[in-house]
């Protein structure tokens, strides 16, 4: 690989459509090689459609059972001197393998977060003969939002609430392990945080399917959640990210209450800490990550998102022996192998090991590199 390639927050300067389509193809082919789910979604809307959680969740109601989906996602398209971005390119890949085997899918380049992108689904939907979706996963991931109603902007951010965080970072392009002081957020910036990342979009997502009739009976909803262990605690779940999932995971006990005249269930998914675009920027995350997918892959428990959103289908809301397990606060737990006592003292034990000098050889930084220049469609990172 070139070294001219490079990540920078998160973001590539070069993108290479060749790999991100060769990666959704992989993806499509573990789906397939998995037992079918004869009693799954029919019709599926995948918010957030264009990787990570939501693509893998569009691959397994589409490949592994069959459904028609319609996806939406936010995605700049290429021009005559830019490449697209690299959702552009998944989506195009998903569409191109749902054509060659007979599955309907349409998506939709757009802001999910508008009332005038709703308004173009409930059209969209039926202009095209869908039936009123079974299934619809929330996993929506934006800096930013236009509240609809007021058109007031909301920009969310990553900090501690109450007191400063300081911690070790890592750059996982890099390899660059360096230490950070975080000041606490202020209400202002818990707020915005709460209105971008929270469940208001969620729900008025599900208030304007059913007011238009395209709510099936027994419909399931899924939005996406993360807790962590206390390595991660005060920047993830005491943070401002923790405020905006408390209030994703209140949200579905509303919109149960929505939609049990129709017998729709609400549910958050909590999933294991993966690399991203977004978790590879959050501060202390990046060196847990790489301790954590160390563990994990010497215990043999390491998922990808393909392999979650499988597990999510079939072990838990539609295959034969499906069984929610749902926690205390009633949410899915798919962080379960992540959270294992076992897994968390192993991880423990390896961050207290960790320094600038020895994070690359100590923990699984190359793979999670790797996992990042992927993300981009290049198979390797650029060692530095």
């Amino acid at each position: 690989m070139s070294k001219s390639v490079r990540i920078v927050g998160g973001v590539c300067n070069s993108i290479n459509p060749a790999g991100l389509f060769n990666n959704v193809r992989g993806w499509i082919d573990a789906e397939k090689q998995l037992p079918r789910i004869n009693n799954g979604p029919r019709s599926a809307l995948i918010l957030g459609c264009s990787g990570g959680y939501g693509l893998a969740a569009r691959i397994s109601a589409a490949f592994g059972a069959g459904a028609r989906t319609f996806g939406i996602s936010f995605e700049r398209p290429p021009t005559v001197r830019k490449k697209a971005t690299p959702g552009w390119y998944n989506n195009q890949a998903f569409e191109m393998a749902a054509a060659r085997e007979g599955i309907f899918s349409e998506t939709l380049v757009a802001d999910a977060f508008s009332d005038e992108t709703r308004a173009t689904v409930v059209e969209r939907v039926r202009r095209n003969g869908m039936a009123a979706f079974d299934l619809i996963v929330y996993s929506l991931a934006s800096p930013m939002r236009i509240d609809p109603k007021t058109g007031e902007t909301y920009r969310s951010v990553i900090k501690p609430v109450g007191k400063s965080l300081c911690g070790s970072t890592l750059d996982v392009a890099t390899g660059k392990m360096s230490e950070i002081t975080l000041d606490p957020a202020t209400e202002e910036e818990i707020s915005a945080t709460v209105k971008v990342m929270g469940g208001e979009d969620w729900k008025l997502w599900i208030e304007w399917l059913k007011e238009n009739g395209l709510l099936a009976n027994d419909v399931k909803t899924i939005a996406l959640s993360y807790i962590g262990p206390d390595a991660t605690h005060e920047i993830y779940r005491a943070g401002t990210l923790g405020k905006a999932k408390e209030h994703l995971e209140q949200t579905a006990f509303d919109i149960n209450a929505m939609i049990a005249d129709i017998r729709g269930k609400a549910y958050v998914s909590v999933n294991r800490a993966l690399v991203t675009r977004a978790s590879v920027v959050i501060p202390v995350m990046s060196v847990y990550l790489c301790a954590l997918n160390k563990v994990l892959k010497q215990k043999g428990l390491n998922e990808n998102c393909q392999q979650q959103m499988a597990r999510l289908l079939r072990d838990r809301l539609y295959g034969v022996n499906a069984q929610l397990d749902l926690d205390e606060r009633g949410r899915i737990r798919l962080d379960d192998w992540e959270m294992r006592p076992d897994v968390q003292q192993a991880a423990d034990e390896l961050l207290a090991r960790v320094t600038p000098e020895n994070v690359r050889e100590l923990t699984d930084w190359a793979g999670c590199s790797a996992e990042l220049f992927g993300l981009f469609g290049f198979n390797e990172p650029v060692l530095f």
